[in-house]
């Protein structure tokens, strides 16, 4: 298999008084086809290493490569365009927009790869297929249940057929089904051939995946 994430001597540090040393001197290689939850008490530093890992943030040392690209060179510009066509994004408060449907909030992460209008909704057609919510692709997030919402959320990260999709507490905003629910299609998704990280304080996600990593103020402190 090869490496979709490695991760070299990673410090995260945030200014302050005083400083927070968010991430500290993190080795960590994640390899294509990858299931794998990121645990760790509040403040260990697991949603940085999530935004680190998917180039949201930039390190304040070390190195990042994703899909085999050191990003620490790269524009802000090639890392949207690298976050565009390599990397898919879940996040606990699904930042979707209100006032458009979800197919058009799927279709609009495509709009940085460049398709023409009628290919992004064809993807994003296919990726709200593949989420079990074709048949509520019209309605507007208002009118969706919280499952439903992150299930678009999902669609939305996927659609573009990423090397990883990275998910930050994909369950801690549902009840206990739609919980479940979603641990499901994150594993359908993983059968399928995605690579999959998610952060989570959830042990039904974390006794499901086969790799779990444990940080404590900052640092990797077990990685089975």
């Amino acid at each position: 298999m090869s490496n979709v994430v490695e991760l070299r001597r990673v410090a995260k540090r945030y200014a302050g008084d005083p400083p927070v040393q968010s991430l500290a001197e993190v080795d960590l290689t994640i390899q294509s086809g990858e299931l794998v939850s990121i645990v760790g008490p509040s403040g260990s530093g697991k949603s940085t290493l999530l935004t680190v890992m998917g180039t949201l943030e930039r390190p304040s040392s070390g190195e990042v490569q994703v899909a085999g690209q050191e990003t620490s060179r790269m524009s802000d510009g090639e890392l949207s365009g690298l976050r565009a066509w390599r990397i898919g994004f879940v996040f606990q408060a699904f930042h979707l927009l209100d006032g458009l449907s979800a197919l058009e909030n799927v279709a609009a992460a495509l709009i940085y790869r460049g398709v023409g209008a009628r290919e992004r909704r064809r993807l994003a057609a296919a990726a709200l297929d593949r989420v079990g919510m074709s048949h509520r692709a019209r309605h507007l997030p208002s009118h969706l249940s919280g499952g439903e919402r992150q299930r678009v959320a999902i669609a939305r990260a996927v659609a573009g057929r990423p090397a990883i999709v990275f998910a930050d507490e994909p369950t801690g905003n549902l009840d206990s089904a739609s919980g479940r629910s979603i641990l499901e299609l994150l594993l359908d998704l993983h059968n399928e051939g995605s690579t999959i990280v998610v952060v989570t304080h959830n042990e039904a996600v974390v006794d499901r995946f086969p790799r779990r990593i444990e940080l404590r103020d900052g640092r990797v402190v077990r990685d089975s």
